[in-house]
């Protein structure tokens, strides 16, 4: 092979290489360069200054409201320095007059420069005591992007892998789940009267002084460390009502599940943002003192309503903030008469919007899932004038056994910028096993809602037409579908009941009755009935049905009887969206007083009406009259509460329980 006139190379007789192999040798001729991706060096002298180069600086040009004439455009510095103004003063301690020396950027690169220039607005000056804090900078990673948390997560936090999915794999340390026995809410005028307390009741009361001395403890750790992370974010996507949050957190992974929760700002409304309305203070990687006053152990998650301050400690469970924020939705938005709701919520393609309340194990994220119909939210809602509105801007997916069979959209969702709580996987080809509950058994995905192919997105819609009750019942007296009036929908709102299958460990097979108010009592703030009252009246004001729908069993309790197939309660899902049912024929069931159709289009007759189902009819009776029994003692703590005038409305709704 010789060399031709473009330069290439010759294998004449230039000797012979290795393996007895010609020798290849190279004749170059002068006119024969190749120019295909030749271009001049890069002018960098150095490795840094390579790495400058790289990437190109984002600044935002919004101007900012309330600057006018023809230099309305304000400069990145004095931008820059009005939100680390603002975080400085949300960072203020007791101790601390204006709050530390904030500066944004990551420590590590700042290191590599010369020394940070403080705003001279964060000047400490001297106290009483001044400690070698006020000698410091805390550096503010300020709402970063998916990509730069995952970099922060990589480097810096144990535990933090890149999965085969794309998606951010994470430890929550040694607390896997919520701890509600560890929230505690400051009870003082502002509270006093408003919130339920007592018996019954999720709030656990603290008073101001122990709050402060948490939210001390949880500042000064947060201060003490080179960078915190700083979210500025909106809830509820009604924008008359929205709410602005800031978190402040120790981790990539708090800063990354929040940004996907909450509602993302568009660039200009981050730049308009201001004095949040609401701050979380996450150092749930430290302690509180077990021996402060109302502490139980050394987790403590507490909220000052009249402060709009959370403080985390002794926690890293991302769901803490998601929940406790959701707590607070249920105390700000009843004030403004918006309905708050723990509910999934879709809508169809001609705008009729339905409500799924349930339980865990009820088939609520399964129902409200429905690839006719668009998603507006999977957890929590907004009822108000305007129609309902997602408080959230992402989902919290359970992934324990998940498949892409069984939940595509879910599957589908964990790609790049998705969470992975706790799961476990292939240590090479990092795939994940989410069948595998050595971590725990509460594995689970956030990610934001876009992911989902059919969200709505603004996730707001209409008023709804139809609010659905779901309850497993493994008893199986309930019927699969029956039609509520007002006060019935409110009776079994309020009761907000399923029934979970006991442990086979020792053979025991009785079902469980579970009652949880609101089908949300871990995030009330207010009394159950006043949520109750609220529904009651949109939905008369809006000509909403209520639905009571069993996805549990029939033909006998769990045991003997079989659950009712999936297939059968999408039929009557579909039948609630379309409005066929509401035209069906209804008859009344002894004991609970429920109206039941005679017939669904898809569903067999029979097992509309329970006791047709069940052989023994003497076991069923029993049952049944065990249930409402059950029904009657967990309504017992709700009966002294007194609402709407002259009691009429508590007695509307004591009637519509149980007669036996």
């Amino acid at each position: 092979m010789a060399a031709n006139g473009n330069g290439r190379v010759s294998t004449g007789n230039g000797g012979t290489g290795r393996n007895g192999l010609a020798k290849i040798q190279t004749q170059k001729r002068a006119d024969g360069v190749c120019h295909d991706d030749s271009t001049p060096p890069v002018k960098a002298q150095t490795i840094d200054e390579l790495h400058s180069l790289q990437k190109k600086k984002s600044a935002p040009t919004t101007p900012i409201d309330g600057i006018q004439g023809p230099f309305a455009a304000v400069s990145e510095e004095e931008r820059s320095k009005q939100q680390l103004q603002s975080i400085s003063a949300s960072l203020a301690s007791l101790t601390r007059e204006t709050g530390p020396k904030v500066v944004r950027g990551d420590p590590a690169a700042a290191r590599k420069s010369e020394t940070p220039r403080a705003v001279s607005h964060h000047h400490v000056s001297p106290s009483i005591s001044v400690s070698d804090s006020s000698l410091k900078f805390t550096h503010v990673l300020y709402n970063l992007s998916p990509a730069e948390l995952y970099e922060q997560a990589i480097k810096y936090e144990k535990g933090s892998f890149i999965t085969s999915t794309g998606a951010l794999a994470t430890l929550s340390g040694a607390k896997t789940g919520r701890s509600p026995k560890d929230k505690r809410v400051v009870r003082d005028e502002t509270t006093e009267d408003d919130l339920w307390w007592g018996k019954g009741s999720p709030n656990i009361e603290m008073d101001e002084h122990t709050f402060m001395v948490n939210r001390e403890r949880a500042v000064d750790y947060l201060n003490s460390l080179d960078k915190v992370f700083v979210n500025d974010q909106f809830l509820n996507w009604d924008p008359e009502n929205r709410i602005k949050v800031r978190i402040v957190s120790a981790r990539a992974y708090h800063s990354l599940f929040m940004l996907n929760m909450c509602i993302r700002p568009t660039p200009e409304e981050l730049e308009n943002f201001g004095t949040p309305d609401f701050t979380i203070y996450n150092a749930g990687q430290f302690p509180c003192n077990r021996y402060t006053h109302y502490m139980t152990s050394s987790t403590s998650i507490d909220l000052n309503l009249a402060r709009r301050e959370m403080v985390i400690l002794g926690t890293q469970y991302a769901g803490e903030m998601k929940k406790g924020l959701f707590s607070v939705m249920h105390y700000l938005m009843p004030k403004r008469q918006i309905l708050s709701l723990h509910s999934g919520c879709n809508m169809g393609k001609d705008g009729d919007v339905a409500l799924f309340f349930g339980l865990s194990g009820t088939g609520k994220t399964t129902l409200s899932t429905d690839h006719n119909r668009y998603l507006i939210g999977d957890d929590e809602h907004c009822w108000g004038d305007n129609g309902v509105s997602n408080i959230e801007g992402g989902c919290y997916a359970k992934c324990i056994d998940l498949s892409r069979e069984k939940e595509p959209d879910i599957w589908n969702a964990i790609k790049f910028g998705t969470v992975l709580e706790n799961v476990v996987f292939d240590e090479h080809t990092r795939e994940v096993d989410y069948t595998d509950k050595s971590v725990t058994e509460n594995t689970r995905a956030a990610y934001p809602i876009e992911y989902i192919p059919n969200a709505k997105i603004p996730c707001v819609g209409p008023h709804p037409k139809n609010v659905i009750l779901l309850a497993c019942d493994a008893f199986g007296v309930l019927p699969p579908v029956s039609k509520l009036n007002l006060a019935r929908t409110m009776y079994h709102f309020i009761s907000g009941y399923t029934a979970l299958v006991a442990g086979t460990e020792d053979g025991i097979k009785e079902p469980q009755a579970t009652f949880s108010a609101c089908f949300g009592a871990a995030f009330i703030m207010l009394h159950p009935t006043k949520y109750a009252a609220m529904l009651a009246a949109k939905m008369q004001k809006h000509g909403a049905t209520g639905w009571l729908v069993n996805t549990g069993w029939s033909g006998g309790s769990y045991g003997s009887g079989s659950r009712i197939k999936l297939a059968y309660t999408r039929k009557i899902i579909d039948a609630i969206h379309s409005g066929s049912l509401l035209k069906a024929e209804y008859k009344k069931t002894e004991v609970f007083g429920l109206e039941i159709p005679t017939e669904v289009e898809g569903v067999p007759s029979e097992i509309l009406e329970p006791s047709n189902t069940w052989p023994d009819k003497k076991a069923y009776k029993e049952t049944l009259l065990k249930l409402a029994g059950l029904f009657k003692n967990n309504f017992q703590v709700f009966v002294s509460h007194k609402i709407g005038k002259d009691d009429k409305l508590t007695d509307e709704i004591l009637a519509a329980g149980p007669t036996f």
